[in-house]
């Protein structure tokens, strides 16, 4: 992997918080949007759990965004058969 060796994951964990937060609302309204329980909003925020597709979209919905930005800096490189992961961006 690239980028420090974060894993997909953590990639997605990382921009569903950053999404999350700058929309300003807590885990348990984003749960209550997505018809999700806080305890699994919060384990998809620490990369403890990989979201399914429905998720991803209900996530993206609930926060007004795309599935493209919750998995941004995240990628699958064919020829070397790896998931490729860049660092976040420092705020």
């Amino acid at each position: 992997m690239v980028g420090g060796g974060l894993t997909p994951q953590e990639r997605f964990a990382f921009n569903l918080r950053r999404c999350r937060v700058a929309v300003g609302i807590s885990q348990e309204e984003l749960g209550e949007r997505t018809e999700l329980h806080r305890t699994e909003i919060s384990l998809l925020e620490r990369a403890g759990r990989e979201p399914r597709f429905a998720t991803m979209l209900k996530l993206a919905g609930a926060l007004s965004t795309t599935p493209d930005v919750l998995c941004a800096g995240t990628g699958w490189d064919h020829e070397r058969r790896r998931f490729t992961v860049e660092e976040p961006p420092k705020d």
